[in-house]
C-alpha cells in the first residue's frame, strides 16, 4: 500500500500537504537540498565507499550489493535507453533523470536532471528511441532523447485525458511484448466501486504507442505500480497493493498473472483470492475472479517486479520472480522494506522468501530504503532503485 497523494490541483499549485503524507520520513534539514545530497554522494564516490550502510543488508552466498548512483532524490521508475542511458522517474520530487556510465565500471559518472516541472512523472518507459513519460493525467513521448540530452525537446503529449486524482493516481508504464503500452490507472480510494464512475478506475489499460486504441486490459486492480511479462509465455504479470484499515495482517497484497484480456482480479469485492470485502464482499463472491498466483504480505507495498533472463545468477533464478517491496506506511510494525523471491513451476508459485533484507531494522523499526524499482543489466547484474536513499543499486553474483 504505497501512501496516498494530493490531487493533481494541490500538486500544481505546490501545497505542501504532499510532504505531510509522504512515506519517507522527514529529512534532516542538511539533507534536504539537492546540492548537499550530490556532494555528499560525490565525496562517498571518490573515497570508493558508499554512503549508505550496504553492510547492513543480507543478500544470499555469493551475491553482493554496491550503489551504482546515489544523490537520485525520490528514484522511482527505470528505463534504459538504446545507448546506455538509465532514465529514472520521480513521484514527490517531480524530476526526470538521467544517468550515464561513460567508462563502463558500473559506475554512474554522469547525473542530468532533465527537468524539473513536471507533476509525478513515476511512470517511464523507453522505445525506439523515444522516452514515454507518464504524469497523472497525461503521458509525453520526448523523441531522439539520448540525442538530445543536453537540451531536452519538447515533448509530444500522446494524451490528456486520463484522470486527475492523487489518490493511486501515480502511474507504472511499460511495452509489452505485442508493442503496446500499458498504463494502469489506481483507485481513487482506499475502498469503493469506483468502476461504476469509470470503468478506467483500478484497472490496467493499453494502446498503440501513439496513443490509439485505447482499452481496459485487466479490471479489479487497486493499485499496481510494476508489472512485467513472462519470458517464456508473453503474458502480463503485476503486483496489487492491499487495501487498508481491516488489520495488521489482513489483506496480502498479491502478485497476479494475466491470462487473457478483460479478467477481473477482484478489487473491491474480494482480497487475496478467499476474503471478502466487509463493504463490498456481499455484492459478488469470491469465485467470480481470477485468484492471485502468490499472496505476498499484508501491507508490504509490492511495486517492480522482474523476471531473471540473465546469466550471472546461478541457474536456480532463472525465470524466477523478484519483487521490489516498498514497505508499509500504517502497520503498527513496520514490514516489506526488501526484494523477495517467488520460485514458480510453470504458473504456480512454490515459495515466496525474502532475497534481501535489511533496508528496515526491525528493532528499532527504522530504515535507512525502501525498494521501488527493479532492471537487468546486459551482463546479468540487477538494479534497484530506492526512493528513500535516494540512490540506485546494484547486485552482482560470484562463484563463492
Amino acid at each position: 500500500m504505497e501512501h496516498i497523494v494530493p490531487n493533481l490541483k494541490l500538486l500544481a499549485t505546490g501545497i505542501c500537504f504532499l510532504a505531510v503524507l509522504s512515506c519517507k520520513e522527514a529529512k534532516t534539514p542538511e539533507q534536504t537540498e539537492d546540492s548537499v545530497e550530490t556532494a555528499n554522494a560525490s565525496q562517498a564516490a571518490e573515497a570508493g565507499e558508499a554512503s549508505l550502510p550496504l553492510d547492513r543488508l543480507n543478500l544470499p552466498e555469493g551475491f553482493e550489493i554496491s550503489t551504482f548512483a546515489e544523490g537520485i532524490d525520490d528514484a522511482r521508475s527505470m528505463a534504459m535507453g538504446d545507448k546506455g542511458t538509465l532514465f529514472v522517474g520521480t513521484r514527490k520530487a517531480n524530476k526526470l533523470y538521467a544517468i550515464q556510465d561513460l567508462d563502463g565500471d558500473f559506475k554512474a559518472d554522469r547525473t542530468l536532471v532533465l527537468d524539473t516541472t513536471l507533476i509525478v512523472p513515476n511512470g517511464i518507459a523507453f522505445r525506439n528511441g523515444d522516452l514515454y513519460v507518464a504524469e497523472i493525467n497525461r503521458l509525453l513521448r520526448y523523441r531522439n532523447i539520448e540525442d538530445n540530452l543536453e537540451a531536452l525537446p519538447e515533448p509530444e503529449i500522446i494524451y490528456e485525458d486520463y484522470p486527475t486524482e492523487g489518490h493511486h493516481g501515480w502511474k507504472y508504464i511499460a511495452f509489452g511484448p505485442d508493442d503496446k503500452l500499458y498504463v494502469p490507472v489506481g483507485a481513487p480510494c482506499n475502498i469503493c466501486d469506483s468502476a461504476q464512475v469509470d470503468k478506467r478506475y483500478a484497472s490496467i489499460t493499453r494502446m498503440d504507442p501513439d496513443g490509439s486504441n485505447r482499452e481496459v486490459y485487466a479490471n479489479g486492480v487497486r493499485n499496481t505500480v510494476g508489472f512485467t511479462w513472462h519470458p517464456e509465455t508473453g503474458e502480463l504479470w503485476f503486483t496489487d497493493n492491499g487495501r487498508d484499515m481491516m488489520g495488521d495482517d489482513v489483506p496480502p497484497c498479491e502478485l497476479n498473472r494475466v491470462s487473457e484480456s478483460g479478467q477481473h482480479f477482484g478489487y473491491p469485492f474480494c482480497h487475496g483470492g478467499t476474503i471478502a470485502d466487509p463493504e463490498y464482499g456481499d455484492q459478488r463472491p469470491c469465485s467470480d475472479f481470477v485468484p492471485p498466483v502468490q499472496n505476498l504480505g499484508a501491507h508490504v507495498a509490492p511495486l517492480g517486479v522482474k523476471f531473471y533472463t540473465g546469466e550471472m545468477f546461478p541457474e536456480q533464478y532463472k525465470g524466477q520472480a523478484f519483487i521490489a517491496e516498498h514497505g508499509s506506511w500504517n502497520r503498527s510494525a513496520k514490514v516489506g522494506y526488501r526484494i523477495t523471491l517467488v520460485k514458480l513451476d510453470g504458473n504456480k508459485a512454490v515459495s515466496y522468501t525474502p532475497f534481501i533484507d535489511g533496508w528496515l531494522d526491525d528493532d528499532s523499526q527504522e530504515a535507512f530504503g525502501r525498494p521501488v524499482d527493479l532492471l537487468w543489466l546486459e551482463d546479468g547484474s540487477m538494479l534497484i532503485s530506492d526512493d528513500y536513499g535516494d540512490a540506485i543499486y546494484r547486485v552482482t553474483y560470484s562463484q563463492p
